[in-house]
């Protein structure tokens, strides 16, 4: 064969292995939703939302906060579950280089040296027979097979696929930890919070029963009276050690996701007025949050992935092609292998194709078409969830809002009704107990308002979250 007809059979043959089997990816056409919510569902009121607009920057610096700020970049740099999915997706990226060499020739140096021996049977009727010899063999050798129907490419397009859906779980890990965080800080601020309000009502308790003690001995007070302000005081003890705990189990957590232990780490003690929530919430378009949020992104690489699979069960079904080739130097003994005489090679083409296996290859085919359908429905599902959480957010925000508003009444009423009742004690118009227990009650508002800032505070985050989070610096996406 000339050299012409090689190098045109050759091209023939890398065109031919540039066809792939089975569907090309598209992604799925998005659902066509314009809001988060109904028209008749409540919307924050307090803090305007921009909607349509994105996340700039990192969306925690919107609290204001450089002890926080601190500590998420603390977290960044040396939690351990972000480094293990950072060094996931490295290996899958590898994975990736490594199935790609399955679409070049595979060249390989062999060498061999033995000792042998022939049966007399070996030659037949001549009864002749050759004695124990030494040999040598050293040589390459190269073997392709073109990916005629693109099964080896669909392998590589579904490997890629996966890494991508990995580098997608490390966004998705950064937000949720981030998430966390911030969750986690302002924990432990709204238990310092409740603590110190809690000591004022625990105060006021003691101080009222100390003063229906007082009554009690005068004679213008009950036993009764007297149980009923210490139960009063004993209710309210019991509340404080959940909170200890509560700042406890912070404390703990934020340890952990700095990659310390509790014992050797300890965060700084947030406190409410360390934070100041944004009064502008961006929130981007739902056509643009199928775009940006992780584990939408994710779902769709997951749905890519088993495209492919698709491709590559197709591919399976149809005839391979295996050309090889070897170049070797054989000899009795070493200085031999240099020897020009002793060149051996061969070139073979090899064909095979599948013609019965049991309905094997089918059902494999058959396996990978439902598999893709199952991704598709939930990457659907991921979407319709995306959506839910930014509603679940907004609309908790808006009944925040009407929350805050009411305790904003309730604290205004209860500090009027505690100035009246100061200046009542005052003139002689009530005794000290009647006005100990309108501040006590002015104190448990007080207590009831930092609950519901504080729920204001983790809805906020969690509209952050369900938004997707920030924009990854890409200098933390992989490890250097």
């Amino acid at each position: 064969m000339s050299m012409q007809k090689l190098t045109g059979a050759l091209g023939v043959l890398v065109l031919l292995s540039a066809c792939s089997a089975g569907p090309n990816f598209k992604t799925p056409a998005p659902l066509r939703v314009d809001a988060y919510t109904s028209k008749n569902e409540a919307v924050p009121f307090v803090r305007r939302i921009e909607l349509g607009k994105r996340i700039e920057t990192d969306w925690w610096a919107l609290f204001a906060s450089k002890a926080l700020n601190g500590v998420v970049r603390q977290v960044v740099d040396n939690n351990n579950d972000l480094t293990s999915a950072k060094e996931t997706l490295a290996q899958a990226e590898e994975a990736v280089k490594a199935e790609s060499g399955n679409l070049l020739p595979q060249a390989s140096l062999g060498a061999i040296a033995g000792r042998q021996k022939y049966g007399a049977a070996l030659f037949g009727p001549a009864n002749f027979s050759i004695p124990p010899f030494t040999y040598y063999e050293l040589g390459p050798s190269v073997s392709w097979t073109p990916d005629f129907f693109g099964g080896e490419h669909r392998a590589v397009e579904r490997q890629q696929a996966l890494a991508n859906y990995q580098a997608h779980e490390v966004d998705a890990m950064y937000v949720t930890l981030t998430g966390d965080t911030v969750a986690a800080a302002l924990d432990m601020a709204a238990a310092n919070a409740e603590m110190a309000a809690l000591g004022k009502v625990i105060a006021e308790d003691k101080t009222i029963r100390q003063l229906v003690q007082s009554a009690y001995e005068a004679g213008s007070a009950t036993k009764m009276d007297i149980l009923s302000a210490q139960s009063q005081l004993n209710s309210d003890q019991a509340m404080l050690p959940s909170l200890k705990q509560r700042l406890s189990i912070s404390r703990h957590a934020l340890s952990i996701f700095v990659g310390k232990a509790p014992a050797n780490w300890v965060p700084p003690d947030f406190q409410l007025s360390d934070f100041t929530l944004p009064q502008a919430l961006p929130v981007s378009l739902p056509s643009e949050l199928v775009k940006k949020r992780p584990d939408i992104l994710a779902a769709e690489a997951n749905l890519h992935a088993a495209s492919a699979g698709v491709g590559v069960a197709t591919a399976n079904l149809y005839p391979q092609l295996t050309l090889s080739a070897n170049m070797m130097q054989e000899a009795l003994t070493p200085a031999g292998l240099f020897s020009l005489t002793n060149n051996a090679w061969s070139l073979a083409a090899g064909l095979s194709a599948p013609i019965f296996n049991g309905g094997t290859l089918s059902a494999q085919k058959r396996g990978a078409e439902h598999a893709y359908r199952a991704s598709l429905a939930q990457y659907r599902q991921t979407i319709l969830v995306a959506f839910r959480q930014v509603a679940d957010a907004l609309t908790s925000l808006a009944h925040d809002d009407e929350e805050i508003v009411t305790m904003t009444n309730a604290v205004n009423t209860a500090s009027a009704s505690l100035d009246l009742s100061r200046a009542s004690y005052q003139a002689g118009a009530i005794g000290l107990l009647q006005t100990q227990d309108v501040q006590r009650t002015e104190a448990k508002v007080q207590l009831d308002m930092i609950r519901a800032q504080h729920a204001r505070d983790l809805d906020c985050v969690r509209l952050f979250v369900a938004l997707g989070g920030s924009p990854i610096n890409p200098a933390i996406q992989h490890l250097p």
